[in-house]
Protein backbone atom coordinates (compact mmCIF):
# COMPACT_ATOMS: atom_id res chain seq x y z
CA UNK A 1 0.00 0.00 0.00
CA UNK A 2 1.46 3.30 -1.03
CA UNK A 3 1.88 6.36 1.13
CA UNK A 4 -0.67 8.33 -0.91
CA UNK A 5 -3.36 5.71 -0.31
CA UNK A 6 -2.68 5.77 3.42
CA UNK A 7 -3.01 9.55 3.43
CA UNK A 8 -6.33 9.39 1.61
CA UNK A 9 -7.68 6.84 4.08
CA UNK A 10 -6.49 8.99 6.99
CA UNK A 11 -8.22 12.05 5.61
CA UNK A 12 -11.48 10.14 5.14
CA UNK A 13 -11.34 8.91 8.73
CA UNK A 14 -10.70 12.36 10.09
CA UNK A 15 -13.59 13.75 8.06
CA UNK A 16 -15.92 11.03 9.31
CA UNK A 17 -14.83 11.66 12.88
CA UNK A 18 -15.34 15.42 12.47
CA UNK A 19 -18.81 14.89 11.01
CA UNK A 20 -19.73 12.62 13.89
CA UNK A 21 -18.62 15.23 16.41
CA UNK A 22 -20.72 17.88 14.59
CA UNK A 23 -23.81 15.66 14.74
CA UNK A 24 -23.24 15.10 18.46
CA UNK A 25 -22.86 18.88 19.05
CA UNK A 26 -26.06 19.67 17.13
CA UNK A 27 -27.94 17.01 19.10
CA UNK A 28 -26.71 18.45 22.42
CA UNK A 29 -27.64 21.99 21.29
CA UNK A 30 -31.13 20.78 20.38
CA UNK A 31 -31.53 19.12 23.78
CA UNK A 32 -30.36 22.23 25.63
CA UNK A 33 -32.64 24.50 23.58
CA UNK A 34 -35.63 22.23 24.19
CA UNK A 35 -34.87 22.08 27.93
CA UNK A 36 -34.50 25.84 28.05
CA UNK A 37 -37.80 26.25 26.21
CA UNK A 38 -39.50 23.94 28.71
CA UNK A 39 -37.93 25.93 31.55
CA UNK A 40 -39.20 29.20 30.08
CA UNK A 41 -42.68 27.84 29.50
CA UNK A 42 -42.87 26.79 33.15
CA UNK A 43 -42.51 30.48 34.11
CA UNK A 44 -44.88 31.81 31.46
CA UNK A 45 -48.67 31.76 31.95
CA UNK A 46 -50.58 30.01 29.13
CA UNK A 47 -51.81 32.75 26.83
CA UNK A 48 -48.71 34.87 27.42
CA UNK A 49 -45.60 35.24 25.32
CA UNK A 50 -42.37 35.57 27.28
CA UNK A 51 -39.54 37.08 25.29
CA UNK A 52 -36.09 38.59 25.64
CA UNK A 53 -34.75 36.15 28.21
CA UNK A 54 -38.05 36.49 30.11
CA UNK A 55 -37.71 40.28 30.51
CA UNK A 56 -40.80 40.98 28.38
CA UNK A 57 -44.07 39.27 29.20
CA UNK A 58 -46.84 39.91 26.65
CA UNK A 59 -50.33 38.80 27.73
CA UNK A 60 -52.42 41.13 25.60
CA UNK A 61 -55.81 39.82 24.36
CA UNK A 62 -55.50 36.63 26.40
CA UNK A 63 -59.10 36.82 27.73
CA UNK A 64 -57.87 36.99 31.33
CA UNK A 65 -60.47 37.91 33.96
CA UNK A 66 -57.85 38.20 36.71
CA UNK A 67 -54.14 38.82 36.97
CA UNK A 68 -52.00 35.87 35.78
CA UNK A 69 -50.32 33.76 38.46
CA UNK A 70 -47.12 32.93 36.56
CA UNK A 71 -45.10 35.95 35.48
CA UNK A 72 -41.29 35.58 35.30
CA UNK A 73 -39.79 37.33 38.36
CA UNK A 74 -37.19 39.16 36.23
CA UNK A 75 -39.80 40.66 33.86
CA UNK A 76 -39.33 44.38 33.26
CA UNK A 77 -42.39 44.82 31.02
CA UNK A 78 -45.78 43.23 31.61
CA UNK A 79 -48.46 43.87 28.99
CA UNK A 80 -51.96 42.90 30.19
CA UNK A 81 -53.87 45.23 27.89
CA UNK A 82 -57.16 44.29 26.20
CA UNK A 83 -58.30 41.70 28.73
CA UNK A 84 -61.27 41.49 31.12
CA UNK A 85 -59.52 42.10 34.45
CA UNK A 86 -61.82 43.88 36.92
CA UNK A 87 -59.84 44.20 40.17
CA UNK A 88 -56.24 44.80 41.29
CA UNK A 89 -55.94 43.06 44.70
CA UNK A 90 -53.60 44.16 47.47
CA UNK A 91 -49.91 43.21 46.92
CA UNK A 92 -50.70 41.86 43.46
CA UNK A 93 -47.17 42.08 42.10
CA UNK A 94 -45.08 40.98 45.09
CA UNK A 95 -43.15 38.51 42.90
CA UNK A 96 -42.45 41.03 40.14
CA UNK A 97 -40.47 43.77 41.87
CA UNK A 98 -38.33 44.40 38.77
CA UNK A 99 -41.23 45.64 36.64
CA UNK A 100 -40.58 49.00 34.99
CA UNK A 101 -43.56 49.10 32.60
CA UNK A 102 -47.04 47.82 33.51
CA UNK A 103 -49.73 48.09 30.83
CA UNK A 104 -53.32 47.50 31.97
CA UNK A 105 -55.23 49.65 29.50
CA UNK A 106 -58.57 48.59 28.05
CA UNK A 107 -59.72 46.21 30.79
CA UNK A 108 -62.74 46.39 33.13
CA UNK A 109 -60.83 47.55 36.21
CA UNK A 110 -63.11 49.35 38.67
CA UNK A 111 -61.30 48.58 41.94
CA UNK A 112 -57.67 49.09 42.88
CA UNK A 113 -57.23 47.94 46.46
CA UNK A 114 -54.94 49.93 48.76
CA UNK A 115 -51.36 48.80 48.15
CA UNK A 116 -52.21 47.09 44.87
CA UNK A 117 -48.97 48.39 43.35
CA UNK A 118 -47.00 48.77 46.58
CA UNK A 119 -44.29 46.25 45.63
CA UNK A 120 -43.34 47.97 42.37
CA UNK A 121 -40.60 50.27 43.60
CA UNK A 122 -38.88 50.41 40.17
CA UNK A 123 -42.02 51.01 38.10
CA UNK A 124 -41.69 53.94 35.68
CA UNK A 125 -44.89 53.75 33.61
CA UNK A 126 -48.38 52.60 34.68
CA UNK A 127 -51.13 52.62 32.07
CA UNK A 128 -54.66 52.27 33.45
CA UNK A 129 -56.45 54.11 30.66
CA UNK A 130 -59.79 52.91 29.24
CA UNK A 131 -61.01 51.28 32.45
CA UNK A 132 -63.83 52.00 34.94
CA UNK A 133 -61.97 53.56 37.86
CA UNK A 134 -64.21 56.09 39.65
CA UNK A 135 -62.19 56.84 42.82
CA UNK A 136 -58.54 57.02 43.85
CA UNK A 137 -57.96 56.24 47.50
CA UNK A 138 -54.97 57.28 49.57
CA UNK A 139 -53.53 53.76 49.22
CA UNK A 140 -53.69 53.74 45.42
CA UNK A 141 -50.23 55.27 44.98
CA UNK A 142 -48.38 53.55 47.85
CA UNK A 143 -44.99 52.32 46.65
CA UNK A 144 -44.99 54.37 43.43
CA UNK A 145 -42.57 57.09 44.51
CA UNK A 146 -40.40 56.59 41.39
CA UNK A 147 -43.26 56.38 38.88
CA UNK A 148 -42.66 58.76 35.96
CA UNK A 149 -45.84 58.38 33.89
CA UNK A 150 -49.42 57.61 34.95
CA UNK A 151 -52.13 57.12 32.35
CA UNK A 152 -55.71 57.37 33.67
CA UNK A 153 -57.46 58.65 30.55
CA UNK A 154 -60.96 57.41 29.73
CA UNK A 155 -62.03 56.31 33.20
CA UNK A 156 -64.93 57.42 35.44
CA UNK A 157 -63.23 59.81 37.86
CA UNK A 158 -65.48 62.66 39.05
CA UNK A 159 -63.32 64.51 41.60
CA UNK A 160 -59.75 64.82 42.86
CA UNK A 161 -58.63 65.54 46.42
CA UNK A 162 -55.46 65.58 48.50
CA UNK A 163 -55.43 61.75 48.79
CA UNK A 164 -55.66 61.00 45.07
CA UNK A 165 -51.94 61.16 44.23
CA UNK A 166 -50.44 61.20 47.68
CA UNK A 167 -47.20 59.26 47.07
CA UNK A 168 -46.33 60.20 43.49
CA UNK A 169 -43.32 62.37 44.32
CA UNK A 170 -41.43 61.63 41.10
CA UNK A 171 -44.30 61.75 38.60
CA UNK A 172 -43.58 63.78 35.45
CA UNK A 173 -46.59 63.06 33.21
CA UNK A 174 -50.22 62.65 34.35
CA UNK A 175 -52.99 62.01 31.82
CA UNK A 176 -56.58 62.41 33.09
CA UNK A 177 -58.17 63.03 29.69
CA UNK A 178 -61.83 62.11 29.13
CA UNK A 179 -63.02 61.43 32.64
CA UNK A 180 -65.96 63.22 34.32
CA UNK A 181 -63.92 65.41 36.67
CA UNK A 182 -65.89 68.45 37.82
CA UNK A 183 -64.10 69.19 41.12
CA UNK A 184 -60.42 69.60 41.92
CA UNK A 185 -59.78 70.41 45.55
CA UNK A 186 -56.87 72.52 46.73
CA UNK A 187 -53.70 70.42 47.23
CA UNK A 188 -54.89 67.62 44.95
CA UNK A 189 -51.49 67.84 43.20
CA UNK A 190 -49.52 68.90 46.28
CA UNK A 191 -47.02 66.00 46.12
CA UNK A 192 -46.17 66.50 42.45
CA UNK A 193 -43.34 69.03 42.51
CA UNK A 194 -41.69 67.20 39.57
CA UNK A 195 -44.77 67.09 37.32
CA UNK A 196 -44.13 68.45 33.81
CA UNK A 197 -47.30 67.56 31.90
CA UNK A 198 -50.88 67.61 33.18
CA UNK A 199 -53.62 66.61 30.76
CA UNK A 200 -57.16 67.41 31.92
CA UNK A 201 -58.85 67.87 28.56
CA UNK A 202 -62.42 66.67 27.94
CA UNK A 203 -63.65 66.73 31.53
CA UNK A 204 -66.41 68.77 33.23
CA UNK A 205 -64.53 71.56 35.00
CA UNK A 206 -66.49 74.83 35.18
CA UNK A 207 -64.00 77.07 37.00
CA UNK A 208 -60.37 77.30 38.05
CA UNK A 209 -59.90 78.26 41.71
CA UNK A 210 -56.71 79.69 43.16
CA UNK A 211 -54.58 77.09 44.91
CA UNK A 212 -55.31 74.01 42.80
CA UNK A 213 -51.95 74.31 40.96
CA UNK A 214 -50.05 75.77 43.90
CA UNK A 215 -47.23 73.16 44.01
CA UNK A 216 -46.72 72.60 40.26
CA UNK A 217 -43.65 74.78 39.81
CA UNK A 218 -42.10 72.36 37.29
CA UNK A 219 -45.24 72.10 35.13
CA UNK A 220 -44.56 72.87 31.46
CA UNK A 221 -47.78 71.72 29.76
CA UNK A 222 -51.29 72.33 31.15
CA UNK A 223 -54.04 71.08 28.84
CA UNK A 224 -57.57 72.10 29.89
CA UNK A 225 -59.21 72.01 26.46
CA UNK A 226 -62.73 70.65 26.05
CA UNK A 227 -64.07 71.46 29.52
CA UNK A 228 -66.86 73.86 30.53
CA UNK A 229 -64.68 76.51 32.15
CA UNK A 230 -66.46 79.88 32.44
CA UNK A 231 -64.25 81.69 34.91
CA UNK A 232 -60.71 81.66 36.26
CA UNK A 233 -59.61 83.31 39.47
CA UNK A 234 -56.88 85.87 38.93
CA UNK A 235 -54.13 84.09 40.90
CA UNK A 236 -54.75 80.52 39.71
CA UNK A 237 -51.85 80.49 37.20
CA UNK A 238 -49.34 82.42 39.31
CA UNK A 239 -47.52 79.33 40.77
CA UNK A 240 -46.83 77.91 37.28
CA UNK A 241 -43.39 79.42 36.84
CA UNK A 242 -42.22 76.86 34.21
CA UNK A 243 -45.31 76.68 31.98
CA UNK A 244 -44.66 76.78 28.23
CA UNK A 245 -48.11 75.73 26.94
CA UNK A 246 -51.57 76.57 28.31
CA UNK A 247 -54.51 75.15 26.37
CA UNK A 248 -57.94 76.62 27.24
CA UNK A 249 -59.53 76.00 23.84
CA UNK A 250 -63.10 74.75 23.51
CA UNK A 251 -64.46 75.91 26.86
CA UNK A 252 -67.25 78.34 27.86
CA UNK A 253 -65.19 81.48 28.42
CA UNK A 254 -66.86 84.71 27.29
CA UNK A 255 -64.32 87.07 28.83
CA UNK A 256 -60.99 87.02 30.64
CA UNK A 257 -59.15 89.21 33.10
CA UNK A 258 -55.87 90.74 32.02
CA UNK A 259 -54.30 90.08 35.43
CA UNK A 260 -55.05 86.33 35.16
CA UNK A 261 -52.42 86.02 32.42
CA UNK A 262 -50.23 88.86 33.67
CA UNK A 263 -49.47 86.61 36.67
CA UNK A 264 -47.73 84.11 34.35
CA UNK A 265 -44.04 84.88 34.90
CA UNK A 266 -42.42 82.33 32.60
CA UNK A 267 -39.89 83.28 29.95
CA UNK A 268 -42.17 82.10 27.13
CA UNK A 269 -45.73 80.75 27.29
CA UNK A 270 -47.96 79.79 24.37
CA UNK A 271 -51.71 80.16 25.00
CA UNK A 272 -54.59 78.56 23.07
CA UNK A 273 -58.09 80.11 23.42
CA UNK A 274 -59.96 79.03 20.28
CA UNK A 275 -63.61 77.84 20.28
CA UNK A 276 -64.83 79.83 23.26
CA UNK A 277 -68.05 81.95 23.12
CA UNK A 278 -66.32 85.33 23.35
CA UNK A 279 -68.28 88.48 24.17
CA UNK A 280 -66.40 90.90 21.92
CA UNK A 281 -67.16 94.07 23.85
CA UNK A 282 -64.68 96.89 24.30
CA UNK A 283 -63.39 95.48 27.58
CA UNK A 284 -62.39 92.21 25.91
CA UNK A 285 -60.69 94.04 23.06
CA UNK A 286 -58.68 96.10 25.49
CA UNK A 287 -57.61 92.93 27.37
CA UNK A 288 -56.35 91.28 24.19
CA UNK A 289 -54.52 94.42 23.08
CA UNK A 290 -52.72 94.45 26.42
CA UNK A 291 -51.92 90.72 26.24
CA UNK A 292 -50.40 91.12 22.79
CA UNK A 293 -48.07 93.76 24.18
CA UNK A 294 -46.55 91.29 26.68
CA UNK A 295 -43.61 89.78 24.82
CA UNK A 296 -43.36 86.63 26.92
CA UNK A 297 -46.95 85.58 26.09
CA UNK A 298 -47.88 84.17 22.67
CA UNK A 299 -51.57 83.97 21.67
CA UNK A 300 -51.05 81.30 19.02
CA UNK A 301 -54.65 81.13 17.79
CA UNK A 302 -55.65 84.80 18.21
CA UNK A 303 -56.50 85.07 14.50
CA UNK A 304 -59.06 82.25 14.88
CA UNK A 305 -60.97 83.69 17.86
CA UNK A 306 -64.62 84.37 16.96
CA UNK A 307 -67.37 86.33 18.67
CA UNK A 308 -70.66 84.98 19.97
CA UNK A 309 -71.83 88.20 21.61
CA UNK A 310 -73.08 90.81 20.94
CA UNK A 311 -75.48 89.36 18.39
CA UNK A 312 -74.50 91.98 15.78
CA UNK A 313 -70.95 90.57 15.83
CA UNK A 314 -71.77 86.86 15.98
CA UNK A 315 -69.27 84.72 14.03
CA UNK A 316 -67.01 87.72 13.41
CA UNK A 317 -63.35 87.21 14.07
CA UNK A 318 -62.22 89.21 17.07
CA UNK A 319 -59.36 90.70 15.08
CA UNK A 320 -61.84 92.02 12.48
CA UNK A 321 -64.07 93.85 14.95
CA UNK A 322 -63.83 97.60 14.34
CA UNK A 323 -61.83 99.06 17.20
CA UNK A 324 -63.03 102.54 16.20
CA UNK A 325 -66.36 101.69 17.82
CA UNK A 326 -64.56 101.22 21.14
CA UNK A 327 -62.61 104.43 20.53
CA UNK A 328 -65.90 106.26 19.95
CA UNK A 329 -67.27 104.67 23.11
CA UNK A 330 -64.22 105.85 25.03
CA UNK A 331 -64.61 109.38 23.66
CA UNK A 332 -68.30 109.36 24.59
CA UNK A 333 -67.46 108.25 28.12
CA UNK A 334 -64.82 110.97 28.38
CA UNK A 335 -67.27 113.63 27.12
CA UNK A 336 -69.90 112.51 29.60
CA UNK A 337 -67.31 112.45 32.40
CA UNK A 338 -66.02 115.93 31.53
CA UNK A 339 -69.59 117.23 31.30
CA UNK A 340 -70.43 115.81 34.71
CA UNK A 341 -67.26 117.28 36.22
CA UNK A 342 -67.99 120.72 34.71
CA UNK A 343 -71.57 120.57 35.94
CA UNK A 344 -70.44 119.66 39.45
CA UNK A 345 -67.84 122.43 39.48
CA UNK A 346 -70.36 124.94 38.17
CA UNK A 347 -72.85 123.91 40.83
CA UNK A 348 -70.23 124.25 43.53
CA UNK A 349 -69.19 127.67 42.20
CA UNK A 350 -72.78 128.87 42.05
CA UNK A 351 -73.33 127.62 45.58
CA UNK A 352 -70.34 129.55 46.82
CA UNK A 353 -71.55 132.70 45.07
CA UNK A 354 -74.99 132.27 46.54
CA UNK A 355 -73.56 131.83 50.02
CA UNK A 356 -71.41 134.93 49.57
CA UNK A 357 -74.41 136.93 48.33
CA UNK A 358 -76.55 135.77 51.26
CA UNK A 359 -73.78 136.65 53.70
CA UNK A 360 -73.53 140.15 52.18
CA UNK A 361 -77.29 140.56 52.32
CA UNK A 362 -77.48 139.67 56.01
CA UNK A 363 -74.54 141.97 56.75
CA UNK A 364 -76.36 144.87 55.10
CA UNK A 365 -79.54 144.03 56.98
CA UNK A 366 -77.58 144.19 60.26
CA UNK A 367 -76.11 147.58 59.47
CA UNK A 368 -79.53 148.98 58.57
CA UNK A 369 -80.96 147.71 61.87
CA UNK A 370 -78.18 149.39 63.84
CA UNK A 371 -78.83 152.75 62.14
CA UNK A 372 -82.57 152.52 62.95
CA UNK A 373 -81.85 151.94 66.62
CA UNK A 374 -79.70 155.03 66.79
Amino acid sequence: MTVSRLNRRGNKGAAAESFGAMKEFLFLLLVVTEASSRSHSSWCEPGCDCRGDLRFTICSRALFTQLPGRVPPNSELLDLSDNHISIIPKHSFNKNRKLRFLLLQNNNISVVEDGGFSQLEFLQKLDLSWNRISTLTGGFSIGLAFLRELQLAHNSLTSLDSRSFLHLDGLQRLNLTSNSIHTIQVRSFSSMSSLRQLHLEDNQLTSLRSGIFSMLRSLEVLNLAGNQIRETEMGVLKPLTSMTLLNLANNQMSTIFFKTFLHIHTYSTHILLEDNPWNCDCDLQRVFRKLQSIHRLFLDDYYNLTCKEPSALKDYRLMDVDTELCLAETVTVLVITVTVVITVLATMLMGKRKKKKNRKHWTQQGEFSDESDN
